[in-house]
C-alpha cells in the first residue's frame, strides 16, 4: 500500500476503533490516523501470532477489520497506561 493508502486506511481503522470501543467523545483525525495505523500494525501481528501466518496488508475487508480490532486493543492499552480507568 502507498503511503496515502495507510493514511485513508489509519483514519478509518482508528474512527472504527474510537466507536467500538466506546468512549463517545470525538477524537480529532491525526490521532485516528496514528491509533488506525498502530492498530493495523498490532493487529497484524497478534493475527500472526494467533494463526501461525503472515497477514498480508491490503486494502480490504479482512485487513480494515484486524486494524479496527488492534485499534481497540491499542486504546485501551493506552488508556490503561495514562491511567484514564473509563
Amino acid at each position: 500500500m502507498s503511503l496515502f493508502s495507510w493514511i485513508i486506511f489509519g483514519l478509518i481503522a482508528g474512527w472504527i476503533g474510537g466507536r467500538l470501543y466506546g468512549e463517545g467523545r470525538p477524537e480529532g483525525c491525526l490521532t485516528n490516523i496514528v491509533v488506525g495505523i498502530g492498530g493495523a500494525l498490532l493487529g497484524g501481528a497478534i493475527y500472526a501470532l494467533i494463526s501461525g501466518q503472515d497477514f498480508i496488508t491490503r486494502f480490504d475487508l479482512p485487513s480494515l477489520v484486524v486494524a479496527a480490532l488492534g485499534s481497540v486493543i491499542l486504546i485501551a492499552i493506552l488508556r490503561r497506561l495514562s491511567g484514564d480507568r473509563r
